[in-house]
């Protein structure tokens, strides 16, 4: 349905079909003074199990990745450089550890930036986008040329990792 909320069947596919599929979405944020605004998803990356060693699930179950091995359609979020909030959305399967990095909406380019325009912080770990009253995605019947490259900032991952064209952009 154009214009409702995603529901569990979508973010139960895999991480690269999911990053894919989510350019063109619309992710509405609900801020705590109560505006409600919609992005246009426009960049994202995909991070794919215990064996992508890109993934922060490579390193096994911690308290930090607890939520990666949870069903699709959960928020994973992680905080950078002591500033930036990642915002990731869990993908796949129970136990089977996967996630989308958002990396751009609208024109906000950078998964740091999505994170200060979203507002979110560690209170988001663990939010389920099927059932939140703050954040989720909607579907919208745009179909968008894709652009495929290597992830960014990925390097400690090995060449068979970094070079995984697993970034994915809306072509301008």
């Amino acid at each position: 349905m154009v214009g409702g909320k995603l529901e569990t069947v979508f973010f139960a596919d895999d991480a690269v079909a999911v990053a894919r599929n989510l350019l063109g979405k619309v992710l509405v944020r609900v801020y705590d003074d109560g505006v409600v605004t919609r992005y246009r998803i426009t960049a994202t990356e995909a991070y794919m199990g215990e064996e992508d060693k890109a993934c922060h699930a490579s390193k096994g179950r911690t308290g930090r990745t607890e939520v990666m091995y949870w069903r699709g359609g959960y928020v994973y979020v992680y905080l950078i450089y002591g500033m930036y909030w990642m915002f990731n959305i869990v993908t796949g399967s129970v136990e089977y550890p996967q996630a989308v990095l958002i990396c751009g909406l609208d024109s906000v380019i950078g998964s740091g930036r999505v994170g200060r325009l979203l507002n979110v912080d560690k209170s988001f770990y663990g939010e389920d986008l099927l059932t939140s009253d703050r954040i989720w995605i909607e579907d919208s019947d745009e179909q968008p040329d894709v652009v495929e490259s290597p992830r960014v900032g990925v390097d400690y991952a090995g060449d068979e990792w970094k070079n995984k064209n697993w970034r994915f952009r809306v072509q301008p």
